[in-house]
């Protein structure tokens, strides 16, 4: 009887280490060999948020800062950078259903902290801002919005802002997109918006409509966004980040497209 028990024992161990290997292999992190052996990253965004990612309405061709530091990352990782341009409230879905390897579109913390992936590095430290009509003399800052309506994009950190401070408002109304907002700013369907400070200031220089007043209500930490458990691809990100700062490439877009001139 004990023979019998002994060699169920020792058959046992030894199923298990022969099906060990497989078991782990089964979770083995392969996101940035993936990347690597196809020579591409894929990478999603929303080109609706000038000046970090847009078309040109010459070219169709997507430009931005994020275009630009995901070729100079890609570049770093020895790979190429593919942009597909998608919903901004999609992308989340997206990247979980395997439609890309990475987000890099203008995505804070806040916004993905809920939504079980890996992040990047910071990348960016955005401010929110309060923009009215440019005609606008009752609201100059923050506590001039009590009673009034305020727009904001939906799914964005600016909303979450804005859902902070709902009671200094009497409604925050939600937009698909910022343009849309602006325009009810315009014809004053709502008294202001609140959106980061970048896109505030390209939308001005594209429509002199509007303006920036008081200070700014909060700033956001913008990270570039990985499937949870892609630690391998987040690493090789953050290599690539580092080395885009070091060497002076990231400061060089930072001044080609988020630079703003004294008195904007």
């Amino acid at each position: 009887m004990r023979r019998d028990v002994t060699r169920a024992v020792v058959f046992g161990i030894f199923l298990c280490a022969l099906t060990a290997p497989c078991v782990a292999g089964a979770g083995a992190d392969d996101s940035w060999t993936k990347v690597q052996g196809k020579g591409e990253m894929v990478v999603g965004l929303c080109a609706q948020y000038p000046p970090f990612e847009s078309k040109n309405e010459k070219t169709a061709e997507l430009e931005g800062f994020d275009i630009d530091l995901g070729k100079a990352i890609a570049e770093k990782m020895g790979v190429k950078a593919k942009f597909v341009d998608a919903e901004w409230q999609g992308l989340i879905g997206g990247l979980k259903k395997g439609d890309y390897d990475i987000l890099i579109t203008c995505m804070s913390k806040s916004e993905t902290r809920s939504e079980n992936v890996n992040m990047s590095d910071v990348y960016y430290k955005l401010s929110d801002v309060i923009v009215v009509r440019k005609d606008e003399t009752a609201i100059k800052g923050m506590g001039d919005l009590k009673g009034k309506v305020v727009g904001v994009q939906l799914g964005s950190g600016s909303e979450q802002s804005a859902e902070q401070m709902k009671d200094a408002f009497k409604e925050i109304k939600r937009y698909n997109y910022n343009p849309e907002a602006f325009t009810d700013l315009k014809f004053k369907r709502v008294d202001a918006v609140i959106v980061g400070y970048a896109y505030a200031v390209t939308q001005m220089k594209t429509d002199p409509s509007y303006k920036i007043v008081g200070e700014p209500i909060s700033e956001a930490e913008i990270v570039m966004v990985m499937p949870k458990g892609a630690d391998a691809l987040t690493a090789k990100v953050n290599e690539g980040l580092a080395a885009v700062k070091s060497d002076g490439t990231g400061q060089k877009l930072e001044d080609k497209w988020l630079k703003v001139e004294q008195g904007e």
